[in-house]
């Protein structure tokens, strides 16, 4: 059985004791003939696997049926009340506990193949001596060579900023500070191999103006600030993270707020209104969904930031997860342990993309102008769209989730007055 492997059309599982993934991560030259392929490591029998286009399983653990509730229930009955509906809440209830779209985004993103890191799959490293061998030469690498150098250079820098600022004129400070934090944050991306890839910078957000993008990970600040300078919006942090919020203070105009505290919120919005109303200041860099997701989705931006006005400059980030996972999954590792994890990854690879600004329109309010952009970041991304809170991280579904659904099933069992004809099917 010939196989061919630059067919767009065709997408192929590939089952191999001996191979576990290494062809797509060292890229080796195979022929197919018989299913027998001759390759560097030797001859082994490969099982193949052929999906026609657009029947290849999405990654998780079951497939879905994505048909809305108004489809499914309103055309097996014409909308009246059927017990067979009680099965397709049972079955939608099911799905949720076995994976939900929502939990998921909280964790790592599942790779298609190994990039022989453990963290990303602790098993595969067992699979045959050879890969295990080059699973321990990466270890080496990354461990010995490149971590002591990274540690170095992020020890080094901010000490680098403090001496320079200390000893210069007030005169100049405004300046000069921002050139030298967008130096330093170039070097801390240095110290992570990382590599940025900016696009559209003629979209790059101007001065008086309010700068929104996808939030994965603490270092979306970092990259952003390497190719220009913002006031940050955020939330009050402590241990480290407070440490180097407060070290950021010094230098910039930045607010931080307190989320569970309301008094907290409206003070914000009057501080942004206030910022954006001198255009001589930096622009402000808020992230609308408050917390981090894994970078395979957009969720739910919150409507403070597009309430106040001013121009929105939307920003979409998208890392590569085959050198190194960027997400920081805050509720299962501290920032040490996330920092250590990224100094000791293979690389940062991430795409910036500067979009077209954005205004809101006459008579829609914030919660569609959020939408809209959320919308357009999440297209240039190639990232899903999710309606959810990103809150949901830490809190409870709220019950007016729950009502909502009700009342959508209410609405369509009403549209033909099916109950109160006491019509039931």
């Amino acid at each position: 059985m010939g196989c061919d492997f630059t067919n767009s059309r065709a997408r192929m599982s590939c089952h191999s004791s001996c191979m576990m993934g290494l062809c797509n991560d060292l890229y080796v030259w195979a022929v197919s003939k018989n299913h027998v392929y001759f390759t560097v490591f030797g001859i082994h029998i490969v099982h193949f696997t052929m999906w026609k286009e657009g029947s290849f399983p999405r990654a998780g653990i079951i497939q879905r049926d994505e048909t809305p509730m108004e489809e499914e229930v309103a055309g097996r009955c014409q909308g009246c009340f059927s017990l067979a509906d009680v099965m397709y809440f049972s079955k939608k209830g099911c799905e949720a506990v076995a994976e939900d779209e929502v939990t998921r985004r909280f964790s790592s993103e599942e790779l298609l193949s190994w990039n022989l890191l453990s963290r990303t799959n602790a098993n595969l490293h067992h699979g045959s001596w050879k890969l295990a061998a080059v699973w321990v030469t990466g270890i080496l690498i990354r461990y010995c060579l490149l971590l002591p150098f990274r540690v170095f250079i992020a020890c080094v820098t901010p000490q680098n900023w403090k001496c320079i600022y200390g000893f210069i004129s007030f005169r100049v400070k405004g300046w000069l500070s921002n050139q030298v934090q967008m130096i330093c944050a170039t070097l801390g991306i240095r110290c992570l191999s990382g590599l940025v890839h900016f696009h559209n910078r003629e979209n790059k957000p101007q001065r008086g103006g309010i700068c929104v993008a996808n939030h994965t990970t603490p270092l979306d600040v970092l990259i952003l600030a390497s190719d220009g300078c913002y006031s940050l919006v955020g939330q009050v942090h402590g241990g480290l993270m407070g440490l180097i919020q407060k070290s950021c203070m010094q230098t910039s105009q930045h607010v931080l707020f307190e989320r569970s505290e309301m008094k907290d919120r409206h003070l914000v919005r009057k501080k942004i209104r206030e910022h954006i109303a001198d255009k001589a200041k930096l622009p402000i860099l808020i992230f609308p969904e408050g917390t981090c997701i894994n970078n395979t989705s957009v969720m739910m931006f919150k409507k403070g930031s597009f309430e106040v006005g001013g121009t929105i400059h939307p920003v979409a980030i998208k890392y590569d997860p085959r050198f190194g996972d960027a997400f920081w999954n805050s509720t299962k590792h501290s920032i040490m342990t996330y920092g250590f994890n990224v100094l000791t990854s293979w690389a940062i690879v991430c795409n910036v993309w500067y979009l077209p600004p954005m205004v809101k329109e006459e008579e829609e309010d914030a919660v569609h102008f959020a939408d809209r952009v959320k919308a357009v970041i999440a297209a240039q991304a190639g990232m899903s769209m999710l309606p959810w809170d990103g809150g949901l991280k830490r809190k409870k579904v709220k019950e007016s989730f729950k009502e909502e659904q009700q009342k959508k099933y209410c609405q369509i069992v009403l549209e033909n007055g099916s109950v109160g004809n006491g019509n039931v099917c």
